[in-house]
C-alpha cells in the first residue's frame, strides 16, 4: 500500500489490526465474533494507518515547532518508566533503535500530538442543556449493567455419537447429584469440567454481563437466584451446570451524578468528528494506491 507515493509497510497495517482485535477481546467481544469480522477489522486498521500518515505528513509539511526541551522531557519520562537511562537504551538495542532515532521519532510524534490539538481544539464545547439531552437519549450507557459471577461444570460428549452423547450427559448428571448432596462445587470442577476453568479456577468464570456467553448459559446464569444450581444445560460446547455466587443488579444514575462524565463523552465525540472531517479532506487530496 502507497499513500502518496510512500510506502507503508505491512507490518503497520498488523500492529493496527491487532491493536483492533486485543481491544475488542478486552471489551468482550467473543472470540468467534471477532474472527467472523476479520476482513472489517482489516480495512478499519488499513484505513487507520492511511490517515495516520495522513497526519504525520501534513504535520511536517506545516513544520509545526517542537523544542528541544519538549523532547527532553519525553525522553526523561521514558527513562523513567524504563528504569533509568541504561535500561532504556538497552531496551532501544533490542528494537534496533539508538536514542538518536527515539529523538527523531519523538519529534515527528509532537508535531502531530500538537496537530491533533489544533484542530480538535475548534470544536464547540457542549452547552449543560446539550449533555443533558444526550443523557436522556442513551441513559443506559451511563449506568451498570447487570452481571454475575458464576462457577460452571463442563462435561462435552467425547464425539458426535448418541453413544458418546448419552455417556456425557450421565457423567454431568451423576456430578450434579453430588453437588446438590453437598459435594464442593470447586473440587469437582478441578476433577472433571472440560473447561480450562475447571482446573485454573474452579469452574469461577468471574463477573460477566449479559450477552458475554452463549444464549442457553447466558439464560440460565442470569435466571438463577443466588446460591442457585442450575439443571443441566446443553450449549454447543456440551453439558453444564451452574453455580450462581453473586449478582449486580442494572443501576442507571441521574443526570447529576454523571454529568461532567456525559459533558466528557460528548467533547470526545465532536473532537472525533472534527479530526474524522479534516482527514477526511486530506484524503481527498491524496493518493492511495492499495
Amino acid at each position: 500500500m502507497k499513500v502518496n507515493d510512500q510506502e507503508i509497510p505491512q507490518k503497520a497495517v498488523e500492529y493496527e489490526l491487532n491493536r483492533l482485535i486485543h481491544f475488542y477481546a478486552q471489551h468482550g467481544v467473543p472470540q468467534d465474533q471477532i474472527r467472523a469480522s476479520l476482513e472489517t477489522l482489516k480495512t478499519r486498521a488499513e484505513e487507520q494507518v492511511i490517515g495516520t500518515t495522513l497526519l504525520f505528513a501534513e504535520a511536517a509539511r506545516l513544520d509545526i515547532p517542537v523544542s528541544e526541551q519538549e523532547i527532553d522531557e519525553s525522553v526523561k519520562a521514558m527513562e523513567e518508566q524504563a528504569g533509568g537511562a541504561q535500561k532504556l537504551r538497552e531496551i532501544l538495542e533490542k528494537q534496533g533503535q539508538n536514542l538518536v532515532q527515539l529523538r527523531n521519532e519523538i519529534h515527528r510524534g509532537r508535531k502531530v500530538d500538537k496537530l491533533v490539538a489544533k484542530i480538535t481544539g475548534e470544536a464547540a464545547d457542549p452547552t449543560p442543556a446539550e449533555a443533558e439531552a444526550y443523557f436522556n437519549a442513551h441513559r443506559a450507557e451511563f449506568g451498570k449493567e447487570a452481571q454475575v459471577r458464576c462457577q460452571h461444570i463442563l462435561v462435552s460428549p467425547r464425539s458426535a455419537s448418541a453413544e458418546d452423547d448419552l455417556a456425557a450427559i450421565a457423567k454431568i448428571r451423576e456430578i450434579r447429584d453430588r453437588v446438590a448432596a453437598g459435594s464442593d462445587f470447586a473440587t469437582e470442577a478441578a476433577t472433571h469440567s472440560d473447561c480450562p476453568s475447571g482446573k485454573q479456577a474452579g469452574g469461577s468464570l468471574g463477573w460477566f454481563s449479559r450477552g458475554m456467553m452463549v444464549k442457553e448459559f447466558d439464560e440460565a446464569a442470569f435466571s438463577l437466584p443466588v446460591g442457585g444450581l442450575s439443571d443441566i444445560i446443553k450449549t454447543q460446547f456440551g453439558y453444564h451446570i451452574i453455580y450462581k455466587n453473586d449478582e449486580q443488579k442494572e443501576a442507571v444514575p441521574e443526570y447529576s451524578e454523571v454529568a461532567e462524565q456525559v459533558l466528557d463523552v460528548l467533547r470526545h465525540e465532536r473532537r472525533g468528528k472534527v479530526l474524522s472531517d479534516y482527514v477526511a479532506e486530506l484524503r481527498s487530496k491524496a493518493k492511495i494506491e492499495r
